[in-house]
This record gives C-alpha cells, sequence and structure tokens, in this order.
C-alpha cells in the first residue's frame, strides 16, 4: 500500500517538474534563436542567454539594487527600448516584481562588469498581450544587458 501511495504521489509530482523543462519558445522563434544565436544555452526556467562579456564580479542577490545598461529589441532586431548611457543607468531591485521574469532570472546569474544576451520567450516577459505600441503580443525578446553595479540591501537602521 505503501508503495502504491509513493507511486501516486509520485506521478502528482512529476508533470509539474518537467513543464518546468519544456520549451517556452514557439517553433519558429527557437529555430531563429538556434540560427542568429548558436552558443546560446536555455536555463531551466526557459530563458536563453549567451555570454557576451566574461567578468569576475560578484553576483546579485535576491533584493539587491542593480543598475545596468541594455538595449531591448524583437527577434527581427527592431530596438524597441535602450538605456546606454552610463551615468543614466537603469536601475531597480532585484525579486520585487519591477521587471519582467527574465530579467530577474537573467540578472541573478549575472556577474558585476558581465554584458550578456537574453533571449526572453512570451511568458517570461509581456505575455499574450505585449506592450503596445512596441512590443506585439506573444512577443520573443532579445535584451543585451550590462550589469554595471550591484549596491546590497540595507539594513534597517542603517
Amino acid at each position: 500500500m505503501r508503495r502504491i501511495l509513493f507511486l501516486l504521489a509520485l506521478s502528482a509530482i512529476l508533470p509539474w517538474g518537467a513543464q518546468a523543462q519544456r520549451e517556452l519558445l514557439s517553433p519558429r522563434d527557437l529555430e531563429i534563436v538556434l540560427e542568429k544565436w548558436p552558443n546560446a544555452e536555455r536555463l531551466s526556467t526557459g530563458l536563453w542567454t549567451q555570454l557576451i562579456t566574461p567578468s569576475n564580479g560578484p553576483k546579485p542577490e535576491r533584493g539587491e539594487m542593480v543598475s545596468v545598461l541594455y538595449t531591448g529589441s524583437l527577434l527581427d532586431g527592431t530596438v524597441f527600448d535602450s538605456a546606454k548611457d552610463p551615468t543614466k543607468p537603469f536601475t531597480f531591485q532585484l525579486d520585487r516584481g519591477k521587471v519582467i521574469k527574465g530579467w530577474e532570472y537573467g540578472l541573478l546569474g549575472m556577474r558585476k562588469g558581465e554584458k550578456r544576451l537574453l533571449i526572453v520567450p512570451y511568458e517570461l516577459g509581456y505575455g499574450t498581450r505585449g506592450r503596445s505600441p512596441d512590443i506585439p503580443r506573444a512577443a520573443t525578446l532579445v535584451f543585451e544587458v550590462e550589469l554595471i553595479d550591484i549596491k546590497p540591501r540595507s539594513l534597517p537602521g542603517q
């Protein structure tokens, strides 16, 4: 009886775990990504990433403030947003829902001084709705991101 209950519990858990590993890019978008960026790697989150400039700097942790320079484009190369001025980087707190999930996952794996390509499936980006007028529905997004600064969380009373 224990064995049957164990197998039933396991069968309920396995499909959930397998779903986390499924490909989030559409077949058409996957073909484009593999052709344009053959060295890109898929993370377990479904995010695709490719190292551009390595670094030995520290990695940010959840809740820390990060500053980045970036260019965001669609798969066809159309740029929809950017922050490239080092005196005016885009700064936000990690793991607080301030940016799309693709950025959260990608930046948590980066090091200060590193530049990466983040290829974000629509499920980790702006979803099926997109962001009018610049990002169409269910769009795969491509970001070239450079992590230029990490500020540790401040503790209450500091």
